[in-house]
């Protein structure tokens, strides 16, 4: 059967006179319509119970909010780090009830898991940053002007139904901060990980099947009693002395224990090992496979088998260049395009998340690297001190040092010929 006919002949199973289903509109792209395709096997349903998929995404949301985000001005005299604005207070505690830490973890589970992140930004009347709230993906959805986005101010809004109250609102894009994955074909919504990964995260979830069953049956597998035609014994008798087996030789309670075959019965299992089916191995490629989707090392996952301290190291900044800082670039974008006044942008003020939480060595080489950049000049020593988290001196403290053997090129003077004497001595 042809997909159109195979299509067609489950839309007319389910559209059925009276069918509630059949007043539903469903897009296709909707996790409905993925789902119903799918014959009920929901392709997001159970996904944040394969552990390697729950384990990306909490990976990439810890992550993102353990980095400090830092306001900073481009200047005459270079990157200049805001302490003063509205917005940095609003940052650190984004709402009464959520603090930042939560806030942006929350905020790139939703990116992920659903393709997309909201969080509405609300304004006091003067304008200037009041609360941001965490908006749930699963409760908005996107509208675009039917006239178009070319040329069209708030071409763009979102619909959030509220489950609590019920209420319905309606925000245009400049009213919420909008974070989609990098995985888009119009550039205006991301698509989710759950619905790329559909296949893996199922193959996940029936191998955790496979394992729970095969526990569940005291690790007897599937097996089968076998009798002579001369026993002469009913259908109904058969079927009765398999369930007297699977009661008293099936399940945790009997692991370990010698079943008792009745007379003339042979009991055999059928089914393969883990090892001839090389379920680990298996478990293992699916494993890496979702974890390479996400942009996640094996050595996040606890997959060292190939690791040492420093491929470790290795795969740690390959994390960060590959697969944080495009995340933190289009974060940084959204952030400072949104919050930020027109003037406030024009004048070189933008947002950065601060990845030296992530990248710090270990103390020894972070204080060598700090004594260096001190001695030459590069950083004042109250910059090293805060760095290491100590409070500043002031003073002197603040002003570049450098070491005084160190000169420029064109001061140094050219050096006098001198000759030896015949005497031992030297002469100019």
């Amino acid at each position: 059967m042809k997909f159109k006919d195979l299509l067609m002949h489950k839309v007319k199973s389910i559209t059925k006179v009276g069918d509630v289903k059949s007043q539903t509109n469903l897009s296709l792209d909707s996790p409905d319509f993925i789902n119903f395709l799918l014959e009920g096997r929901s392709a997001s349903g159970d996904s944040m119970s394969e552990i390697t998929y729950y384990n990306c995404l909490r990976i990439l949301s810890e992550t993102l909010a353990k980095l400090p985000l830092k306001m900073y001005q481009n200047t005459d005299s270079g990157l200049m780090k805001v302490t003063e604005h509205a917005a940095i207070k609003v940052l650190r505690k984004p709402n009464p009830y959520t603090s930042s830490s939560t806030f942006w973890a929350a905020i790139e589970m939703n990116r992920n898991h659903y393709g997309n992140a909201y969080a509405r930004i609300q304004r006091n009347p003067n304008g200037s940053l009041k609360h941001l709230w965490v908006l749930p993906s699963s409760d908005v959805e996107m509208k675009i002007n039917q006239s178009g986005i070319f040329e069209q101010s708030n071409a763009i809004w979102y619909h959030y139904q509220d489950k609590q109250t019920g209420n319905l609102y309606k925000f245009h894009s400049d009213e919420v901060l909008h974070f989609k994955t990098s995985v888009s074909f119009d550039g205006f919504s991301g698509l989710s990980m759950q619905q790329i990964l559909s296949t893996y995260v199922d193959n996940g979830n029936r191998s955790i099947d496979y394992l729970n069953n095969y526990y569940k049956t005291g690790l007897l597998g599937k097996a089968y009693l076998a009798y002579s035609d001369s026993m002469q014994i009913s259908e109904e008798d058969a079927q009765g002395f398999a369930q007297d087996m699977e009661k008293y030789a099936g399940g945790v309670s009997n692991a370990g224990k010698i079943p008792v075959v009745p007379p003339g019965f042979d009991l055999k299992t059928m089914n393969m090992t883990m090892v001839d089916a090389q379920f680990l191995q298996i478990s293992k490629y699916t494993a890496l496979q979702i974890a390479s989707a996400f942009g996640i090392k094996p050595s996040f996952i606890n997959d060292y088998d190939k690791g040492n301290y420093a491929n470790v190291e290795t795969q740690q900044l390959d994390f960060y260049v590959n697969t944080l800082l495009p995340i933190l670039k289009a974060y940084e974008e959204e952030i400072s395009y949104k919050l930020l006044l027109e003037r406030e942008v024009d004048a070189g003020y933008k947002f950065e998340f601060n990845p030296n939480v992530i990248l710090r060595a270990d103390y020894e080489k972070q204080v060598n690297g700090l004594v260096k950049l001190t001695g030459s000049g590069i950083l004042a020593p109250d910059e090293s001190r805060d760095a290491l988290g100590y409070a500043s001196r002031g003073g002197n403290a603040d002003e570049l040092l450098t070491n005084s053997a160190n000169v420029r090129v064109n001061d140094i003077e050219k050096p006098s010929v001198t000759t030896q004497t015949s005497k031992g001595g030297w002469q100019d």
